[in-house]
């Protein structure tokens, strides 16, 4: 097919700028062996070559047919995987869908959007973005676009956002299309399961501060930690000393189980196992968070509201205001509203399970434009964590002395700050690059390429920036430079890894920061038997020693590391996948909820049914004959009221209101109020009164999710325990909104100017805000709160 569009260049070429988007029109590239799928290819070609003076490489276009083929392709850090991805959204476009083209973050996105609008002009297609500076009419403006750019988190808080208007014309984000996810294994799997969160002002429960102080005291005689560090459990000594500090309670009684045990255990994860500079920094009077999978600060993110006020407890800090959760989603789910999903990244087939799995995604190798001839050299594994950082200075030292640039990637923040002292001490300056400055990146990323640059950066692979040889002198309008060639003759860009990360994935994203574009480079892990993933993941009867003076274990450390981390990434997938499960249900029910709305939202069933049910409120309203609300109502209303699906099912059950004979009130108006006016009142009780529900709802499943690890103990599946009390509790759902609003029908005062439900004590929250909640064990559905469950029930 790419060769086959070299024969359809001349053609290409002699076409004006004015005619380019008519002979784009006229082509049917639906036909993936069609002509003109071939011609398409030459106009991309053109087009790319005109207005952002980069012609697409072969192997970009054949990254786009695949993108049209809605499978995820790996093309390698420095391949155009942003090219290649807007030729694939053009495809799109001329096919007759709309695009949204889906990254890690604001940046990117934006960057994209910018860099990539004059190719789309000349296809005279529409394009914009959002971020999370957009105003709605910027936001309605994007999405009105034919392919719009946006980061997950924005394009799922705007799908959140919806479900509180009350008035259709206040929509904004659109019926989902096409999806392009860029960095998809970033989003799509390490981002997954994190749950997007609006939530709205309400007076929140300030956390016991008697409880953090008597934990605060706790010796380590008094809790166990599980192997992988995820959960920490008071020991019987452990429950007798926290019970004397609060002043001799039981902690089992039915009085303390529910509440002040719960409230010690999260006091526990946030003094035990959460750790300043490495979960989070402090910063601004307030706790950030890190993304660990991007080594920047999470903006937006936050922990559940327990841990999230225990940890600024801890810190001395003044709590922030938690609020209540109005509506949730995970990314996963955001991503499934999408018919046709597909996406790029260089590392895509260490994850091809997870897209087949969750997804039904087939995955794409597309071959490099210039062959990769890097060094990888094999991993260099010590016995301790003191051995290992005395070899990775002594090691870049011995670089840095040649002038050759050096990248270390880290895991955090703490061990990029120590790595920083090592060297200095050793007389080597660095430069770092972690959450407490990532405002500095592209300014520090832009010099890492340089002669003599030793650049110290958490989680380098979530960064998404490449890394030109020379820095910013390296190339000068397309053209290599001495400054280039000087670090060429060196041998491009060391990168060194600190440490194996708990899939090889991630580890070869920060191979891939060298050797781009057929450049030179290097890689190197340095690992020891006292890293997270081998300590997580393995255990010993008896510790491996080395033989070494150096404390180097030789082939044999790095079979156990390589061990460690397949053990590591058999678990992530396993907790995926049960996680997942929890999920599906609260996913089927919320589309439920949503459909509903929807219609409510732009029809007139809430007016219909209401008028059905409560037929002498109605009369009063419209000034009508009660016989004749009632005739009507015999003959729209539906009888009853079914409830939620199996959780295995995807039959969506219908919520719709009972017919009941209750005495209404006399709330007569002033006269009759319009049609309109009462279609809008009915519409607004009705949306009140199940949204309310939902939000009840959402609160019942936390509280589900906080406890279902106890069950286990019961020698429960916590699993179908899960599954059977919200199923329940749905069931309820429908008929206690549909109870209220017909209550609120009858008793709040409609006239002509409206309903007013203020009056009724039925306000709507003015001030909301989004957030992210924090992979961790008290996660609404996070992966972590299953660990302990894994390996009993399946």
């Amino acid at each position: 097919m790419i060769k086959e569009s070299t024969e359809h260049d001349t053609w290409a070429a002699g076409l004006a700028d004015s005619e380019f988007a008519a002979a784009a029109e006229k082509l049917d590239i639906t036909d993936p062996a069609g002509t003109d799928r071939a011609k398409f290819l030459a106009l991309a070609r053109e087009a790319g070559e005109r207005t952002l003076d980069m012609r697409p490489f072969d192997v970009q276009l054949q990254g786009a047919l695949r993108l049209l083929e809605a499978d995820v392709v790996e093309m390698a850090t420095g391949e155009g995987k942003t090219l290649a991805g807007a030729i694939a959204a053009i495809g799109y476009v001329l096919q007759g869908h709309r695009v949204h083209v889906i990254s890690v973050n604001d940046y990117l996105a934006t960057r994209d959007a910018n860099q990539m609008k004059p190719l789309f002009t000349l296809f005279d297609i529409t394009t914009g973005f959002v971020s999370e500076a957009s105003t709605r009419a910027e936001r309605k403006a994007a999405y009105d676009a034919d392919i719009t750019y946006g980061s997950v988190n924005e394009v799922g808080f705007d799908v959140l956002r919806d479900q509180l208007v009350t008035h259709s014309d206040e929509l904004v984000s659109p019926r989902p299309d096409v999806a392009i996810i860029d960095e998809a294994d970033s989003v799509l799997v390490d981002e997954a399961l994190v749950p997007l969160i609006l939530a709205g002002a309400t007076t929140g429960e300030v956390p016991d501060k008697p409880i953090h102080d008597a934990v605060g005291k706790l010796k380590r005689n008094h809790y166990e930690i599980d192997t992988d560090g995820r959960n920490v459990f008071l020991t019987d000594e452990g429950a007798e000393f926290i019970e004397a500090e609060l002043g001799g309670i039981n902690l089992y009684d039915e009085e303390h189980v529910g509440t002040t045990l719960v409230h010690v255990n999260i006091a526990m994860h946030a003094h035990i196992l959460t750790e300043r500079d490495v979960h989070y920094i402090v910063r601004d009077g307030g706790v950030h968070l890190i993304n660990a999978s991007r080594g920047r600060v999470a903006q937006l993110q936050r922990w559940p509201d327990g841990l999230q006020a225990a940890v600024e407890l801890k810190e001395g800090l003044a709590q922030t205001d938690s609020g209540e959760v109005i509506d949730t989603m995970t990314v996963q789910a955001l991503i499934g509203r999408y018919p046709t999903v597909c996406g790029m990244t260089g590392t895509a087939l260490a994850a091809g399970e997870q897209f087949r799995q969750f997804y039904e995604l087939a995955v794409s190798q597309i071959p490099q434009n210039t062959d990769n001839i890097r060094i990888d050299e094999a991993d260099r594994v010590y016995d301790t964590k003191a051995n290992k950082a005395e070899a990775v200075v002594a090691f870049v030292k011995e670089i840095h002395e040649t002038g050759q640039p050096v990248l270390i990637g880290t895991h955090d923040v703490a061990e990029s700050e120590e790595l920083e002292y090592l060297l200095d001490r050793a007389g080597v300056k660095a430069v770092v690059l972690n959450a407490k400055n990532d405002a500095e990146e592209a300014s520090i990323i832009a010099e890492a390429g340089a002669l003599d640059a030793v650049t110290v950066s958490t989680q380098m692979a979530g960064r998404g920036t490449d890394i030109k040889l020379g820095g910013s002198r390296g190339e000068k309008d397309g053209k290599s430079t001495g400054a280039r060639d000087q670090i060429v003759e060196l041998g491009g860009l060391c990168v060194v890894g600190t440490g194996r990360h708990d899939t090889e994935r991630l580890d070869n994203q920060l191979r891939g920061r060298a050797g781009r574009q057929g450049d030179p480079g290097r890689s190197v892990f340095f690992s020891s038997l006292e890293d997270p993933v081998v300590t997580r993941n393995l255990s010993f009867k008896r510790d491996p020693e080395s033989e070494s003076e150096d404390g180097s274990m030789g082939a044999k450390g790095i079979e156990l590391i390589e061990q460690a981390q397949r053990v590591a990434e058999g678990i992530m997938l396993e907790l995926h996948a049960n996680t997942w499960r929890y999920n599906k249900l609260v996913n089927q029910q919320r589309d439920i909820v949503v459909k509903r709305r929807m219609e409510v939202l732009t029809t007139e069933i809430a007016l219909d049914e209401l008028k059905a049910s409560e037929s002498e409120r109605y009369a009063e309203l419209t000034g009508t004959s009660v016989e004749k609300a009632a005739g009507a109502a015999d003959t729209d209303a539906p009888d009853d009221a079914t409830s939620a699906t199996d959780p295995d099912s995807g039959d969506a059950a219908e919520m719709t209101i009972t017919k009941s004979a209750v005495a209404t009130e006399d709330k007569a108006p002033a006269g009759p109020v319009p049609h309109d006016v009462l279609v809008q009142a009915a519409r607004e009780i009705v949306l009140y009164h199940l949204d309310r529900a939902w939000a009840d709802h959402l609160a019942f499943v936390a509280d589900v999710r906080a406890s279902i690890h106890l069950r286990s103990i019961g020698r429960q599946s916590p699993l179908d325990e899960f599954h059977k009390l919200i199923l329940d509790e749905f069931g309820r759902l429908p008929g206690e909104a549909v109870d209220n609003a017909r209550t609120t029908f009858r008793e709040a005062t409609i006239t002509a100017d409206g309903v007013d439900l203020e009056g009724a004590d039925l306000r709507r929250t003015t001030t909301t805000w989004t957030y992210m909640v924090h992979d961790n064990p008290f996660a609404g559905g996070g992966a972590k709160t299953l660990q302990g469950i894994i390996g009993i029930f399946r």
